[in-house]
């Protein structure tokens, strides 16, 4: 069988229109709302949002940097990166729990430039910031703004979400395989969406129709377990 490869979630903008909301459609409203930058409030201007991997973090800063004069930072970005510029008026820092010593000092060094001129400031992290290991003054400095707790979407809307994606595509789904791929396979939105493009895929050039033998038979190919 000739093996797929598998697109993990690159293929589309990551958008707030087409993050899943869940139980968060307080914070994609005030998102959506410091993308237009309205904001004059620092307490608005400066946000953290924490939740477990996989839970839509990441594309919710990526959403925002496709709305604003925004830069992404990551621990794997060069200190360089890590300074304020009169050109940018939001910053969008991922995955704060995991910066170097060295990177936790520019962070907040940067936080304080951020702060201080009126600009936007949007951190994510795995746990509020009260438990995270990193330096006390940039700790305390991510607690300062509203904190919101990203909610992951339970087992019903996640298949919710994947049955009208589905639908929008004009994909039939054979009953049983949303169930049976939630059990068998990664559970993170990204990776289930990306599941869902390589089915669609698998399904046109076997012309078969997606049931429950195409998806273990694309399971059992091995590209299945692919890291994104």
């Amino acid at each position: 069988m000739k093996q797929l490869l598998f697109d993990w979630g690159t293929s589309r903008p990551q958008t707030l229109s087409n993050f899943v909301v869940g139980k968060n459609a307080e914070l994609l409203t005030l998102l959506d709302s410091i993308a237009q930058q309205s904001h004059t409030n620092s307490m608005h201007r400066m946000i953290t949002i924490w939740g477990p991997p996989g839970s839509g973090k990441s594309h919710l800063l990526h959403a925002l940097l496709l709305q604003a004069h925004a830069r992404v930072l990551t621990p794997g970005h060069p200190l360089s990166e890590f300074v304020w510029s009169a050109d940018q008026t939001m910053y969008l820092l991922d995955d704060t729990d995991q910066l170097s010593e060295q990177h936790q000092q520019a962070a907040f060094a940067l936080f304080n430039h951020v702060r201080d001129t009126g600009g936007y400031w949007v951190a994510t992290a795995n746990q509020p910031p009260a438990q995270l290991h990193l330096r006390e003054d940039l700790r305390t400095r991510l607690g300062w703004g509203l904190i919101y707790e990203l909610h992951e979407l339970s087992d019903e809307e996640k298949m919710d979400a994947l049955s009208k994606s589905a639908q929008s595509r004009g994909l039939s789904l054979s009953p049983g395989v949303l169930p049976y791929l939630l059990t068998h396979f990664r559970r993170d939105m990204p990776s289930l969406s990306a599941m869902l493009d390589a089915l669609d895929r698998y399904s046109l050039e076997t012309q078969r129709p997606i049931t429950m033998p195409l998806l273990r038979e694309l399971l059992q190919s091995g590209q299945a377990n692919t890291s994104p």
